[in-house]
């Protein structure tokens, strides 16, 4: 095991990073840690040894269960691309909710505190930014479910960001957009059939984004639920009664539909 210490600064604290590189091939994982307000946040960083020189970077903010292998996989598939991703930890020192109502109390409560969820996102994005193999100028962030929720939250309030894609996203507003101020393109892919999404709350926010006067693109699947992505959603469907469910087809074209974007994006 190779451990990797690193002294960089994130939100006026010295963070010290962590890492355990994975053995073998081109994309290499490792464990880091860093810091927000206090809080060790524990997340995972792949990049890709055959590309050399600075790459855009990608933030990869999980589902409401927490930073997971999902997540961890994510970075994964875009290290493969080229990117150097982290998947970062939003709910602090790695915890992960076992239960919905526990995953529900972890992510509301951050949501309602989202003063503390964008200092936890912004230490993860200056991490990400110190990296000596990453281009601070083309930073990028996607998340599924809480996380799509997170990131555009993150756009509307004007985070210095390339693009941001929400894949099944909570839509709901902490904070509209404010004419001008959305900087990041926005990138949303939906289920048309979500239970926990309605269509008025669709519709809110593609006139909020109009309003704002951003940059967006909503992309919807027809007969296609919530966390289509994932393919641990069967599980927890049945285990938990959620209507959620994993659906290939709409998440390969999902994830091809990511490669244009952040293809364009990063050409900019």
């Amino acid at each position: 095991m190779e451990r990797i210490f690193a002294s960089l600064f994130v939100i006026a604290l010295i963070v010290v990073v962590v890492g355990r590189v994975s053995a073998g091939g081109s994309v290499q994982g490792k464990d880091v840690d860093y810091s927000s307000e206090g809080i060790v946040m524990k997340g995972y960083l792949s990049y890709n040894m055959k590309i050399k020189g600075k790459q855009p970077g990608v933030l990869v903010v999980h589902e409401w269960w927490g930073h997971n292998e999902y997540a961890r996989k994510r970075a994964r598939m875009l290290a493969e691309l080229g990117y150097t991703a982290l998947a970062v930890d939003m709910y602090g020192d790695g915890r992960q909710a076992m239960h919905p109502d526990e995953a529900g109390k972890f992510s509301s409560e951050l949501m309602k505190n989202f003063d503390i969820a964008r200092a936890r996102f912004m230490a993860a994005l200056d991490f990400l930014k110190q990296l000596p193999n990453v281009d601070p100028n083309r930073i990028a962030a996607i998340g599924y479910c809480f996380g799509g929720a997170i990131v555009l939250n993150m756009a509307r309030q004007g985070v210095g960001l390339k693009g941001i894609a929400s894949f099944h996203g909570n839509l709901t507003a902490i904070r509209p957009a404010q004419p001008g101020g959305v900087k990041a393109k926005i990138l949303v892919f939906h289920g048309a059939d979500d239970k926990f999404i309605t269509q008025e709350q669709i519709e809110a926010f593609k006139q909020e984004m109009k309003t704002a006067g951003a940059d967006f693109q909503f992309i919807s699947y027809p007969g296609v639920i919530h966390s289509f992505t994932n393919p641990d959603a069967d599980t927890y469907a049945k285990k938990f009664n959620l209507p959620v469910a994993y659906n290939a087809e709409a998440d390969r074209k999902s994830w091809e539909e990511l490669q244009k974007f952040f293809t364009m994006i990063f050409k900019e």
